[in-house]
């Protein structure tokens, strides 16, 4: 699931609900619609279980892999942040200060898709955000569309995508749509969900089945939506820094 964009309006309502029976109305809803849409795109397409990469090839492996994963993205993540960033302040393009301004103001906007003080004093809304949320309504359904594009995309044009290195470019073009689907929320959320997609997708294809990428995005989200409370609470004191 993507995080939103810039901070916009605390009045809001959070996509999520700010209580465990919202939360699970509200996936409710999300997975009976993508269901419907996945299953007629199914029965249209016939797509076999291979097609869809849906076996499980990797064993006992899956949990070991998901976790290291999720783990390798985030680092991957920070580090490409870091790199864009020093090489910013480097060639005198922009200075620390205006960077860390620029991130403050283009954070995601988390309070659209989660109630972060439910994560942190209601115990059933925080462990239902960190399993079904994370896991099922994020990793395996994302997953599942992702799956189901790349198998689009080797039946119509097999010259183009059926080799191993044409599935790779079927995965930047599911990277690009899902990073535009994240375009209401903000460019730098374009940018990162995009990125995720595109390290999502290369599991995929590395392992020719969704699990264990399912797996590293349940996990990647899980402990993201874990840290929120933490995080924004850092992140309102150092914009308070910033403007005494």
């Amino acid at each position: 699931m993507g995080l939103g964009g810039l901070g916009g309006d605390s009045a809001r309502s959070p996509a999520l609900s700010g209580d465990a029976r919202g939360l699970l109305l509200a996936c409710a809803w999300e997975l009976l619609i993508f269901s419907l849409v996945f299953g007629f795109a199914w029965f249209a397409s016939r797509a076999s279980f291979e097609a869809l990469w849906l076996r499980w090839r990797v064993g006992i492996w899956a949990i070991p892999l998901g976790i290291g994963y999720s783990i390798a993205i985030r680092v991957l993540l920070g580090v490409m942040l870091l790199t864009l960033g020093t090489f910013l302040v480097v060639t005198g393009t922009a200075t620390a200060g205006e960077l860390r301004e620029f991130f403050l103001a283009n954070r995601p906007d988390v309070e659209a898709v989660v109630d972060v003080t439910a994560l942190r004093e209601n115990p059933l809304y925080f462990w239902l955000t960190i399993t079904l949320v994370s896991f099922v309504v994020a990793g395996l359904r994302e997953e599942l569309w992702r799956a189901g594009l790349l198998a689009a995309l080797r039946t119509l044009w097999p010259r183009w995508f059926g080799s191993r290195v044409g599935q790779m470019g079927a995965v930047a073009i599911a990277a690009a749509i899902f990073g535009l689907g994240h375009l209401p929320q903000g460019l730098l959320a374009v940018f990162l969900t995009g990125f995720l997609g595109l390290l999502l997708g290369f599991i995929m294809v590395l392992h020719r089945t969704i699990w264990p990428a399912v797996l590293a995005h349940g996990m990647f989200n899980a402990t993201s939506f874990a840290l929120l409370p933490w995080a924004t609470e850092r992140l309102l004191e150092i914009r308070s820094t910033l403007e005494r």
